[in-house]
Formats: C-alpha cells, sequence, structure tokens
C-alpha cells in the first residue's frame, strides 16, 4: 500500500487545541496514516492511501472541524 503525502494551507489554527482538533479529525478517516500539524507555518502534512480516502475527503475533514484549507 503506497502513500500519498500532501501538506495543506490551514488558516484558523492557533493554539494546541487546534492541533488536537485537526489530528483527531484527520486520524478518524479511513485509510489516513501518519498526521503532522506545523502550528506555527499553518501546514497540516498528511499521508494517506489514496485507495481509500482522496484528498477532498481530507480536505473536507479540516474544514467541518473549523479550519480553513487554502
Amino acid at each position: 500500500m503506497a502513500a500519498t503525502t500532501a501538506t495543506l494551507n490551514v488558516k484558523g489554527m492557533s493554539c494546541n487545541h487546534c492541533v488536537n482538533t485537526i489530528e483527531k479529525a484527520l486520524k478518524e478517516l479511513k485509510g489516513v496514516q501518519t498526521v503532522n500539524v506545523d502550528l506555527k507555518g499553518n501546514k497540516v502534512t498528511v499521508s494517506f492511501d489514496e485507495t481509500v480516502v482522496g484528498l477532498e475527503i481530507v480536505k473536507e475533514a479540516i474544514e467541518e472541524a473549523g479550519y480553513d484549507v487554502a
């Protein structure tokens, strides 16, 4: 199973609660393998199996958690 890694610019993150919220939302998605939230850089790097979950679903999960994906 080959993983795809994407780094997304995410607006609206300001604290560790934001980090935890995004990590939890993404880790609940089937196919997501790793999540790394860079609070200072306003970036989220996620590795996932594209045969299970697509990038659009990853973006939607972040937006549903209350953040903007640029």
